[in-house]
């Protein structure tokens, strides 16, 4: 009797296997993870666009050789260029002081004249706005709460432009532009692509919270500015390094490969790493504008040395922590932390040559005696000041209108109204047609459909930090956590929404990170690209049309109130 194969029964010869789990997924658009060698995962390649996309668009191979080499630069110019339009457009308007301008405008004026802030007289900024020659500065030192660089890069603005609206907003606005041309190219760096640099850069510059904040005298736009720098240099100095264990690993001469090495993984020494010593002076600007700069500070640096880990454990090391150790950790502490000190220390220069800054003397007089006495007396005046200021922070608990917990800044749920005015018709801006009052106003609020885009791009960051491990959504994370996470620990501080301007860099970076995914990753086929393609799109196109939506809320322009209360889409955002 002859027997039935079980095979035979399902209709298939026993040669025969069923399709693997990845064969299956590719019916869905899966695409596997290309196996990349050893140089490409040190280092890896800056995509390029596909040559069918030039056969397509008409463009002949020499013309798109030269395209694709100008666009690194001229891309983030041209979008640079569009940010800088966009933010200088009007700047002095509205004609006011709005906000805390009222302080970081007029200590600016203080210290570029002498040096230190003085104690401006109550109501003076209505003097000032009608003729700012006419008001002294203060000789009377005033008490301040915030380092100096923030102050002085305001300053140096109402140096060039004068002492007036235009003047104190001029340099915000400058770092501002610059800030979207940085991201364009940090992006560019983080993702390998033009194209995804490109987007990162053009959603930071269409953020309402970002555009209004380039546009105002406070401090928070020029701690994002150094912040965004700092994690720029350590890009770069991430690139660099790994570019000299690509130098010095073997090559297998017959497959023309990299091949990892255990001696050189462990024990070569990296050297001088000038990227890592800009970032920690970057770092220390940061620091001196805000005090928060510090976590920022931390983050960054634990954040660079996971990442020669990462580059030792590819190259072949089998301890690669041991290594960092042994190699890495002393010289990054000392081109970070100490650097970032001294950077901090130095921005009180002014303070240090003068004998009239607040609390200057007071080693001199009420600070006699006691065990320092040993160290130079602007040092320990300067850590009295320090002392107070720090007891000043975290003891600020008094209401506010416009206060808001940090849970609620990825939703937007409490935005801070920095100026309004309710003209008649006819008058300030407001068309002669209107029935009923026109409103003015200044919100500082980000572009709604961006932020609450954000909020999904943040889940999909820590999707691939963690299940994928992709060092590029952990940067991403880790930068918005050290901006955001350390307003937890002051849940009875009085905090405002503006304060998130500092990550919101990283959260453009998400969503560009997450319509990169929705596009599709190199080598899906025609109909899951396009669709991918046509989804982005239309987001990208929505977020661009929230912010045109919402531009007279941006910029203080005039419009009937019915239109003003369409734009409250919150309750709270009144």
């Amino acid at each position: 009797m002859t027997s039935t194969a079980p095979e035979a029964l399902h209709g298939h010869d026993a040669g025969d296997k069923p399709p693997s789990w990845p064969q299956r997924l590719r019916r869905f658009g899966h695409v596997p993870r290309p196996v990349t060698g050893l140089r490409e995962r040190l280092v890896p390649p800056y995509t390029r666009p596909s040559e069918r996309l030039w056969a397509v668009l008409g463009v002949p191979p020499r013309l798109a050789e030269r395209m694709i080499r100008w666009s690194a630069w001229g891309g983030p110019l041209l979008v640079a260029l569009v940010a800088g339009v966009l933010r200088f457009w009007n700047l002095g308007s509205p004609k006011a002081v709005i906000f805390d301008e009222t302080y970081y405008a007029k200590d600016a004026w203080a210290l570029i004249n002498q040096g230190y802030e003085g104690s401006w007289p109550k109501d003076i900024d209505k003097s000032i706005l009608k003729d700012p020659s006419s008001v002294p500065v203060p000789t009377d030192p005033g008490y301040v709460v915030h380092p100096p660089v923030g102050k002085w890069v305001i300053g140096l603005g109402e140096h060039f432009f004068g002492f007036n609206p235009f003047g104190w907003r001029f340099m915000v606005a400058v770092l501002g532009t610059l800030s979207v041309l940085m991201l364009c190219r940090i992006g560019r760096r983080l993702f390998r692509s033009t194209f995804l640099g490109c987007l990162a850069g053009a959603l930071l510059a269409v953020d309402g919270l970002h555009f209004v904040m380039s546009r105002t005298a406070l401090l928070d736009l020029v701690l994002m500015f150094f912040v965004l720098a700092a994690f720029g240099c350590l890009l770069i100095d991430r690139d660099w390094a790994r570019r000299r264990l690509v130098a010095a690993l073997p090559l297998d001469e017959a497959e023309g490969v990299l091949r990892p090495d255990r001696s050189v993984a462990e024990n070569l020494r990296l050297g001088w790493r000038p990227w890592r010593l800009a970032a920690g002076l970057m770092l220390g600007l940061a620091f001196a504008t805000k005090w928060n700069g510090l976590y920022i500070l931390a983050a960054f640096a634990l954040m660079a040395v996971f990442w020669d880990v990462s580059a030792r454990r590819t190259a072949g090391a089998v301890r690669p922590y041991l290594a960092v150790l042994r190699r890495d950790v002393v010289p990054a502490f000392f081109s970070t932390v100490p650097v970032a000190i001294v950077t901090y220390v130095a921005t009180w220069t002014g303070w240090i040559v003068t004998d009239k800054g607040y609390f200057r003397n007071w080693a001199e007089t009420a600070g006699k005696g006691g065990y320092w006495t040993w160290l130079p007396d602007w040092l320990r005046s300067l850590w009295h000041y320090e002392n107070e200021v720090y007891s000043f922070h975290v003891n600020l608990t008094s209401g506010h209108t416009y206060q808001s917990n940090p849970w609620s800044w990825i939703v937007l749920g409490r935005p801070v109204s920095y100026f309004y005015e309710d003209p008649e018709a006819g008058t300030d801006g407001c068309p002669a047609s209107t029935v009923g009052k026109c409103a003015r106003e200044v919100l500082a609020i980000g572009t709604p459909l961006l932020w609450w885009a954000g909020a999904f791009a943040l889940c999909y960051v820590l999707y691939r930090w963690f299940f994928r491990r992709d060092w590029r959504a952990g940067a991403i994370a880790c930068a918005v956590a050290a901006g955001w996470v350390p307003w937890f620990l002051y849940q009875e501080r009085t905090i405002f929404l503006f304060y998130a301007v500092v990550f919101v860099p990283f959260l453009c970076l998400a969503v560009a990170m997450m319509i990169g995914a929705i596009v599709g990753p190199a080598g899906s086929d025609e109909r899951r690209r396009t669709i991918g393609a046509v989804g982005a799109g239309v987001l990208v196109l929505l977020i661009i049309w929230n912010f045109i939506y919402f531009w007279p809320l941006y910029t203080g322009t005039a419009i009937p109130l019915d239109s003003w209360r369409n734009r409250m889409w919150l309750d709270t955002w009144v």
